[in-house]
């Protein structure tokens, strides 16, 4: 690139220096994380240098697993030239709640189906159907309503 070309890009530039496709940075502009760009005389979308770095900080931001209103926070902060290092502490330390509380829940699956898997290898299987298996430590209870079919039950 020259040095005219390297200050302005179309989308399709700045999503391959990205890394991300071309759909991702309009969702962007559309969501208000981009501010409109410029547009050439056929109508074209043209990106300055500023929309590169700022283009990165969002990917770098979704790796992180923060979500698009998340990175609209930060960024709003990171627009006054402020760091925005604090509010991405206080969303990072939510993400990692949602996150902690996800692995619990996969860590009580893989309880739930390893348990399954061995009373099938034992032969004492009855029904080990997801809905009608409880965690160890609990049992089915019936739950039957008089307008309704009875359903499996719940665990208690």
């Amino acid at each position: 690139m020259t040095a005219a070309t390297a200050a302005t890009f179309t989308v399709g530039r700045l999503a391959e220096a990205v890394g991300v496709s071309t759909d991702a940075i309009r969702h962007w502009e559309r969501e208000g994380l981009f501010p409109a760009p410029e547009r050439s005389a056929a109508g074209y979308r043209r990106y300055g240098a500023e929309a590169l770095d700022r283009a990165r900080f969002i990917r770098a931001c979704q790796r992180a697993g923060l979500r698009l209103s998340d990175i609209g926070d930060l960024l709003a902060v990171r627009d006054t030239g402020s760091c925005p290092c604090e509010p991405a502490g206080q969303h990072l330390e939510r993400r990692i709640g949602e996150i902690t509380a996800e692995i619990a829940r996969l860590e009580g699956l893989r309880t739930q189906l390893t348990d399954m898997l061995r009373a099938v290898d034992a032969g004492v299987c009855e029904a080990p159907l997801p809905e009608n298996w409880c965690p160890p430590g609990s049992v089915l209870v019936p739950s039957r309503r008089s307008d309704q079919v009875p359903d499996g039950g719940e665990c208690r």
